[in-house]
């Protein structure tokens, strides 16, 4: 929504990665798409874009992927729809999770009611994996929930195989990956999604956690 308000830096900086794709391959990620057609309008300018600089010459690669950021619940309810349009999702827990519980995680005093294992929020990641895997296309997931190894088996379980994690949770991630079994794994997200609070599935996950110790 920010990039459409502010076209002329958009197609700035569209031109500069349809530029550079000459040189390499590239992948183009459109982040807070929260209606279809942001990201219909979204496409529009780059094929415009990318048009220009046909125009001036310059030859842009056909097989640009474009992908989205599902960080909104609108985005992640619709993504049945939205995965007819793009290549790729990357689902940004850290915003999801503060847009579906309606809680900033900056606010110290209500901190800790913001939390991945909320029932809402594990529904709404396995929906986009569900639209994703049907559809085709790759999805994968960012933020701090996929970094936290209480939660590497639920992601496993409800189909999720590509993390991005800061290098500091690799080693223990990894660790856990390694130690479990995919069905085991589906076991236990089917069982989490058993429970009505994050309370409860929070404390499954960590008995689960535990067992691999």
């Amino acid at each position: 929504g920010l990039c459409l308000q502010n076209l002329g830096l958009f197609r700035t900086q569209l031109r500069a990665i349809l530029r550079a794709s000459v040189e390499g391959p590239v992948e183009i990620m459109f982040p807070l798409i929260s209606r279809i057609m942001e990201l219909r309008q979204a496409k529009m300018v780059l094929d415009d874009v990318k048009e220009d600089l046909e125009d001036q010459g310059v030859s842009v690669p056909d097989n640009i992927k474009v992908g989205m950021m599902i960080e909104v619940p609108s985005a992640a309810l619709q993504a049945k729809a939205f995965a007819k349009e793009v290549d790729f999702f990357s689902i940004g827990t850290n915003d999801l999770i503060q847009y579906t519980v309606a809680v900033d995680r900056s606010n110290e005093r209500i901190a800790n009611l913001y939390s991945g294992a909320h029932p809402a929020v594990i529904s709404l990641i396995a929906g986009v994996v569900k639209a994703a895997k049907s559809a085709d296309i790759k999805v994968s997931l960012c933020g701090e929930m996929g970094g936290d190894p209480v939660f590497s088996m639920l992601l496993l379980g409800l189909g999720l195989r590509n993390l991005s994690i800061t290098p500091p949770a690799i080693p223990e991630v990894k660790r856990i990956i390694r130690a479990v079994g995919i069905e085991r794994c589906r076991r236990i997200y089917r069982k989490a999604c058993g429970y009505d609070t994050d309370r409860e599935v929070l404390n499954y996950l960590r008995e689960q956690m535990t067992k691999n110790m």
